[in-house]
């Protein structure tokens, strides 16, 4: 693993104190709890965040809902209009929020800038809503009687998003609910708070209706509120699962509508006819890139058969070349995990794996960065004979962390896909057609990869995930438009 450094850019921005926007205000809380926002590559504090009060939550709610009527009022291409604006402006400033993701959160500056685009093409799809909130007509479903079906908006809803995407998490949700009619609270996680900060900069240019969408900073507490609060209809939630279980429960106990995006723990299954440098290359991004910090990162190699042989050196030896290194820094190809503190919970699962008995063949707590004594730094990490019962094998470790396990044919590559608690992406990789069939048939995750590293899905399509990688009926993306409306049924004759 070789480091990277770059002097000239070790210094970091401050960007002060963070504000609310509330009721199309910059609104200074008045929280004595504050929170420091550390550049995970340079240790240098670059923003302080406030845990809002409760009163602040509350007056965010009651803005929201008192917004809310005027809103829904608004005709669906009129409300489109504001996100075309908000598209072009993020356009505008792609280059500056994209540094602001490698600052806060730790990726390079390409992985910000592929997530910066992800996002933008987000706000596009929600501009069609005026076509995908369309309800529909039945006439004649009996002699003189039409049947109507309508969609509407319910009220205020309010997003949890995690710390690993802070520009397209929000983005995945917020628009939808916003251009369906609805009015909408950010939450932004509190590591990496300024990425939506500069947003709702741009979201305040683009003059939405005040209370319209606001952005509250804040912990947990913000979420044990606005559960609670009468007025709000609904969350959207992206994070690990028992936080994801608990937001679900929490909101079915109020009779608030919850779709909670969780863990995964994603199998790349490679056969004995893949092309193996190809399928190296893919394995490369897949469990290494953004940190192995993003739900669709590969987690488990599975070896068919004899493939082992092939794919294993040639593994390592590429994982050993990744340059660390700060992400504004154009050499760098895995940057820092996003604080010390999730590099601690990494590392634990690491030591846990040697002490299973897993063997460690590429061990990443070696690396270092010259110029960057921050210790966020973990490189690439390999274990080899990984058996299905281990804790490595199961758990979502959420780092730059890879296990290999062998089977002998597909089948049992399948089971242990089956056995695994998760259901979020699982991937193959092969030449034969039969294969990729059978696996896309019978593999029981959301997401499906065939000779594809990141079965990223699209703004126009939905979002994938089963068993506890997902709790409510209706995922993200497009499928958010049915929950964040309510169907009406209209049947009617005239005389």
């Amino acid at each position: 693993m070789q480091g990277t450094s770059d002097n000239g850019r070790n210094s970091s921005v401050y960007y002060g104190k963070l504000n609310n926007y509330v009721n199309g205000e910059w609104v200074e809380s008045k929280s004595t709890q504050i929170r420091e926002v550390v550049n995970p590559a340079t240790g240098q504090v670059i923003a302080h965040v406030p845990l809002s009060t409760d009163q602040e939550i509350e007056d965010a709610a009651n803005t929201a809902n008192e917004a809310f009527r005027a809103w829904r009022e608004t005709p669906p291409v009129v409300r489109s209009r504001y996100f075309f604006k908000l598209g072009a402006l993020l356009e505008e400033n792609f280059e500056k929020l994209s540094r602001i993701i490698v600052e806060e959160m730790g990726k390079t500056l390409n992985e910000a800038r592929g997530e910066m685009r992800r996002a933008i093409e987000e706000v596009e799809c929600a501009c069609g809503m005026p076509i995908l909130m369309q309800g529909y007509v039945h006439e004649e479903v009996s002699p003189g009687i039409e049947l109507k079906v309508i969609m509407q908006p319910l009220g205020v809803f309010f997003m949890v998003p995690a710390f690993n995407f802070p520009a397209l998490v929000p983005l995945e949700y917020m628009p939808y609910a916003v251009a369906a009619g609805n009015t909408y609270i950010t939450k932004p996680s509190t590591e990496v708070p300024i990425t939506q900060t500069k947003i709702f900069e741009l979201i305040d240019k683009v003059g939405f209706p005040p209370g319209v969408i606001n952005m509250l900073h804040g912990s947990s507490g913000v979420v044990d509120k606005l559960l609670e609060n009468n007025l709000v209809k609904g969350v959207s939630f992206v994070g690990s699962t028992p936080v994801g279980r608990l937001i679900y429960r929490k909101a079915a106990q109020h009779n608030k509508r919850a779709q909670c995006a969780a863990g995964a723990k994603n199998h790349f299954v490679i056969m004995p006819d893949a092309d193996i440098d190809k399928t190296v290359s893919a394995m490369l991004s897949s469990f290494f890139g953004c940190g192995g910090q993003r739900c669709l990162a590969g987690a488990v190699a599975v070896t068919v058969g004899d493939v082992y042989e092939q794919l294993c050196g040639k593994f390592v030896e590429s994982a050993e070349k990744l340059r660390l290194g700060y992400g504004l820094d154009n050499k760098t190809q895995l940057g820092p995990l996003v604080s010390k503190e999730h590099k601690a919970n990494v590392v634990k699962f690491i030591e846990q794996g040697i002490k299973e008995g897993a063997k460690l063949i590429l061990d990443g707590r070696k690396a270092e960065v010259k110029g960057f004594p921050n210790d966020a730094f973990l490189g690439p990490t390999i274990f080899d004979d990984v058996k299905p019962d281990m804790m490595i094998a199961n758990e979502e470790i959420f780092g730059p962390v890879a296990c290999i396990t062998k089977v002998k044919d597909l089948d049992e590559a399948l089971a242990i896909i089956e056995n695994n608690r998760f259901g979020h992406s699982s991937l193959i990789f092969t030449s034969s057609g039969k294969s990729a069939r059978e696996f896309e048939y019978r593999t029981t995750c959301g997401n499906v990869g065939i000779n594809i590293g990141v079965a990223a899905t699209m703004a126009f399509a939905t979002l994938g995930g089963l068993k506890e990688t997902n709790f409510g009926d209706l995922h993200g993306r497009s499928e958010s438009v049915k929950f964040f409306t309510e169907r009406k049924i209209v049947v009617s004759r005239w005389f």
